[in-house]
């Protein structure tokens, strides 16, 4: 089957898109990636196998996807590229990743009538709350999340599959919107096995973090990833931990409110920014660190999904610590790889770092544990299998 991948952004990178599309070349399928450019990138490239599909943005357009769903310009102008895209490539089925394009994909499959699989990566809605366009004037007065949120229960109903990232998320789903029972699949992000049996330690990341106590944050620094608590919560134990030192590697516009947080408790010899980083350095900053966490404050979107940095963490052995946002919690418990502590509260951060510093041991059987899980449980080459079958029904 030929594959149509819609994606409204760059590509790469993606990892949850780039391992669905190497999954299905595996399974037999073409897989063609409708993508976004905005600077001088090739308009076509194969990147394991898949072939990719560049259209010209601008930030125009990037700022107009923000009211998708307050006026139609988005719509109808990726609409255009999407028509174009589906017939110059012969698509046979439509593979749309998140929201935010979808209503320009329905309008282009209009003169198609493709199958339409419908993959929800967030909890879209939830998510723009913490968007900081939404905080301020004009934005937070001229987009409408509940309208997003219709659109988002309007596109599950006319999707012929629905794929989510969570057991959690898939039960939200089936609660808010009457649906059948078949029509949602789970695809959880896992890991490929490249990530922990592949990969080159870099000497510069092991030489900088020797003889220190790393506490580890991999992926977006958002504030609502709960950051603030563990910068606070260094704060509580520096005096005892003489050698720790968070390190923080990812980025985000936020990050000046956290870069802040750090002057104004003069921790900055104890958290570093390293700022976003080749996925290939990933290993080595995890093979470097001592704990690893995912202090996510709760909310919505949160309690129903959980982040692929776990995976990687675990992948190499090292024990967790996360917030009690429900998804997480109730997986980290179930496998026993890390604590948990109560979301915002830096406090019990602080406590289980404590408890995780002085137990050597402890460390050790949590990593083992997390480890085994992902390595014989959780890895894409088995959580995908739902993936395949779904194109499998589909022809």
């Amino acid at each position: 089957m030929r594959i149509g991948m819609i994606l409204d952004k760059n590509f790469p990178p993606d990892p949850r898109v780039e391992n669905e599309a190497i999954e299905l070349i595996k399974s037999g399928h073409e897989v063609f990636l409708f993508c976004l450019t905005y600077g001088n990138e090739s308009s076509e490239e194969l990147i394991n196998e898949i072939k990719v599909k560049r259209y010209q943005s601008n930030k125009l357009e990037y700022k107009l996807s923000a009211l998708a769903y307050t006026l139609p310009f988005y719509s109808l102008i990726m609409k255009r590229k999407v028509v174009n895209f589906l017939r110059r490539n012969a698509i046979e089925a439509i593979h749309i990743h998140d929201i935010r394009i979808a209503e320009a994909v329905f309008f282009a499959n209009k003169k198609f009538r493709l199958p339409i699989v419908l993959d929800l990566h967030d909890n879209m809605p939830e998510v723009m709350k913490f968007y900081p366009h939404m905080q301020k004037f004009p934005g937070k007065y001229i987009i409408s999340l509940k309208r997003w949120k219709k659109k988002e229960e309007a596109f599950v109903k006319q999707s012929d599959k629905v794929i989510t990232v969570s057991q959690e998320f898939v039960n939200e789903l089936k609660s808010r919107i009457k649906v059948s029972e078949d029509k949602i699949v789970l695809v959880p992000n896992t890991i490929r096995k490249t990530f922990y049996e592949k990969y080159a330690v870099s000497e510069r990341i092991k030489k900088k973090y020797d003889h220190k106590f790393v506490i580890l944050y991999l992926g977006d620094t958002h504030t609502r990833r709960g950051l603030l608590t563990a910068i606070e919560g260094v704060k509580e134990i520096k005096d005892k931990i003489a050698n720790i030192k968070l390190v923080i590697v990812g980025k985000n516009t936020t990050d000046t409110i956290l870069k802040a947080k750090v002057k104004e408790l003069k921790l900055e010899e104890n958290v570093d920014f390293e700022g976003w980083q080749d996925v290939s350095l990933f290993p080595s900053y995890i093979e470097t660190s001592d704990i690893c966490i995912s202090p996510l404050n709760r909310n919505v979107q949160h309690d129903v999904a959980y982040a692929n940095k776990l995976f990687q963490y675990m992948s190499l052995g090292k024990p967790l610590l996360v917030s009690n946002a429900t998804a997480q919690k109730k997986l980290i418990e179930k496998v026993k790889a890390g604590l948990v502590h109560e979301e915002k509260n830096a406090a019990d951060f602080a406590k289980k770092v404590l408890l995780l510093y002085k137990e050597e041991e402890l460390r050790e059987r949590l990593g083992k544990n997390g480890k085994a899980f992902v390595r014989n449980e959780f890895t894409w080459d088995k959580t995908s299998k739902e993936l395949i079958n779904l194109y499998n029904s589909l022809n």
